[in-house]
This record gives C-alpha cells, structure tokens and sequence, in this order.
C-alpha cells in the first residue's frame, strides 16, 4: 500500500507539475474551442501512457523515482529492483517521459499556445539531457549486461524493438 502510495505522490509532484500545472499556468485566456480541442485526446492519450508506465513501475517493486531523488525516496520511493520491461517498455525504455511529453503537446494544441509548444521542446530537450546524461550511465552501472542488452534491443523513445 505504501508504494501505491508513494507512487501517487510522485505522479502529482513530479509528472502533474510537468504535464499539468505548467502548461496550465503559461495559457492567457479561454481556450480557442472547435477544432483545437481535440487537443484534449493527446493530453488523455498521454495521461494514459504514464498510468500504464506507473503500473508497470509499482508492480515491478517501485516507483519511477529517479535514483538521484533517493534522499527523499521515503516520499516518492526508489527505482525497481530489475529494469521494467514489460507493456510499452518493450516499445521504448523512455515511455513515461513520451506520455508526459505527448500531455503537453496536447495543452499546446487545445491552446493554440506558442509558449507551451516551445515549452515542449525545452521538456524535450531536458528530458533527453537527463535520460543520456544521467539515467542511462546509472543503469550500466546499477544494472549491468543486463540493462545493455536491454539498450542494444529497445530504442530510447519509440521505434520496433531488435532482437
């Protein structure tokens, strides 16, 4: 119960922050209507993507908590023992941050705001930063030739898995 717990208080700080209360506090005025608020498809289809991601991380024995949060990891709780490879992990070792970013461009469209689409690309950028940078040397290192056979079979962010 703990971790479930753990993990929806990671969700609303961490990915609600992000995807939600940003992209909500850069919009000036009422949403255009019509066609733009189809937007609202690619906000749920992201919001889907990381529920579906957050399954996978809580079964599999933790949260998405990034290591370097293990100081506070009481709140959000600790990265899984084993790396998550089932669902959309098979597809992507970064699903998460795609439906987070997927959430955003959809704030983007119903908007049909340039400040939350550049706010997008900077996400992107940052998230990518991260993931090259910080997670995936973290994971070599933590999780051995399991995690490169892994990387060698599953594209970073989207693609058809090799074998």
């Amino acid at each position: 119960m703990l971790l479930w717990l753990q993990g929806l208080v990671f969700t609303v700080l961490v990915p609600g922050v992000v995807a939600f209360y940003i992209p909500q506090t850069m919009h000036r005025g009422p949403a255009p209507g019509g066609w733009w608020s189809l937007g609202w498809i690619l906000f749920a289809l992201g919001a889907a993507i990381y529920a579906l991601c957050l399954v996978n991380f809580l079964t599999a024995g933790g949260t998405p908590a990034i290591f370097f949060t293990r100081p506070v990891g009481a709140i959000l709780g600790e990265e899984p023992l084993h790396i998550v490879e089932k669902g959309l992990y098979r597809y992507s070792r970064n699903p998460m941050y795609l439906g987070v970013l997927t959430a955003i461009a959809g704030q983007a469209i119903v908007y049909c705001s340039s400040r939350i689409a550049i706010y997008l690309l900077i996400a992107a950028l940052f998230f990518h930063c991260v993931v090259v940078f910080l997670e995936e040397p973290h994971l070599a290192r933590a999780r051995g030739p399991v995690y490169d056979d892994y990387r060698h079979r599953v594209p970073r962010w989207l693609g058809v898995p090799r074998n």
